[in-house]
């Protein structure tokens, strides 16, 4: 085969195999060590100085049509050997992903260990894998964890302890009104007509554990017609009744979020995986992109939330890692799960609901959306599995 420069890109003179050797890192990475013959580096030659050569300004040249010879020389051979390297590296590094098989995440860390004209190019790069996954036996999990299920019935006492927090909330809600009105008075009022601490001991309660203490109100139907909206409530049967439908929706989503949690949790657990840090650091990621569309919508800046809280963006970090870590092996370990058990999406549901996401987000790109609502359906998929065992 004659060795033209357009089939350059899928013939190199070099084995991919066995020029490199990969190591396993800790932290789910490996490292890849080899090097690479100088004759790959010249191809990249002219590329190189062209491209190191768009920004150079010299007196008398026209910038971008400066001599090679001239640019050679001003930008001198160091320069341009190690943007050769690096576009030899950037070539060839999909090529050794490939020849070895690796199932590479996010970007490596490269660093040259050899550069020199006329000699091989010797480097090592630095990458996350997929972490080898070992399950336990999930279904086993699921099931343990099934049999414990709470129940999701609402009781006369969840809507007694309703009643009571509805009513204490009233309580505290009157009281700093009456608190607020009492001050609007005492501004406007001579100090030396105001009561001494010691006769307003007897009136105000003022710590919380004694507040909690107070007898509540009694519940009668003109009390109740007081609560909520105006209108909301005929009566004592219908605040009553009105409050079970509440609470029963509340308490299923509670239990069930609940309880898909300790499915979860409890197969992670079990599960054995080093998780590499770039999936814990792109869940952080994801974390505080939330927080900083939260802020935005009360028109928060993050820097001044910080202040507020009196914390650094590193703090936040270190206290969310655990949720970021959970965060990470849960994905992977329902991955795993689906692939264990043949489980996919729904074609027609997964197009419609991507068409309805393109809808609402004209820009967004249909591949990725594809993904994630893939994604979405799948992980829920697996759980209903699970929660049915």
């Amino acid at each position: 085969m004659s060795h033209t420069h357009h089939d350059h890109d899928h013939h190199h003179n070099i084995d991919f195999k066995t020029s490199f050797t990969v190591t396993p890192e800790p932290g789910s990475q490996v490292k890849i060590a080899g090097e690479i013959p100088f004759s790959e580096l010249e191809e990249e030659r002219e590329s190189a100085i062209r491209h190191l050569g768009v920004n150079v300004k010299l007196d008398g040249f026209r910038p971008g049509h400066i001599p090679t010879t001239v640019l050679e020389k001003h930008l001198g051979e160091m320069t341009i050997l190690t943007e050769m390297a690096e576009r030899t590296i950037n070539h060839m590094y999909p090529h050794i992903l490939e020849a070895h098989a690796i199932d590479a995440i996010g970007y490596p860390q490269i660093s040259i260990t050899k550069i020199a004209t006329g000699n091989p190019l010797g480097f090592t790069a630095t990458v996350a894998v997929m972490p080898t996954i070992t399950l336990p036996d999930y279904k086993q999990i699921a099931k343990t964890t099934n049999l414990g299920k709470e129940s999701t019935d609402v009781t006369d006492a969840d809507v007694e302890k309703q009643i009571a927090d509805i009513l204490r909330q009233k309580m505290a809600y009157d009281r700093l009104q009456a608190k607020a009105a009492a001050k609007n008075v005492a501004e406007g009022i001579d100090p030396a007509d105001l009561p001494t601490p010691e006769s307003e001991a007897e009136k105000t309660i003022e710590t919380e554990e004694d507040f909690a203490k107070l007898p509540l109100p009694e519940l009668t139907d003109e009390l109740v017609k007081t609560l909520g909206q105006p209108g909301q409530f005929t009566g004592i049967d219908d605040f009553k009744t009105k409050l079970r439908e509440h609470l029963t929706i509340e308490k299923k989503r509670d239990i069930e979020a609940k309880h898909r949690a300790s499915i979860t949790d409890g197969i992670i657990e079990a599960t054995i995986l080093e998780l590499p840090q770039v999936l814990i650091d792109s869940e952080l990621n994801q974390m505080f992109a939330q927080m900083n569309e939260d802020l935005e919508r009360a028109n928060l800046k993050m820097e001044d939330y910080l202040k507020h809280i009196n914390k650094t963006k590193e703090d936040l970090g270190k206290e969310w890692t655990p949720a970021a870590e959970k965060r990470a092996k849960l994905q992977l370990v329902l991955n795993e799960i689906a692939k264990a058990e043949d489980v996919k999406p729904d074609e027609k549901q997964l197009e419609e609901q991507v068409k309805q996401l393109l809808e609402q987000f004209k820009d967004a790109d249909e591949h990725r959306v594809r993904i994630y609502v893939g994604s979405v359906m799948t992980n829920d998929a697996v759980m209903k599995k699970l929660e049915s065992i």
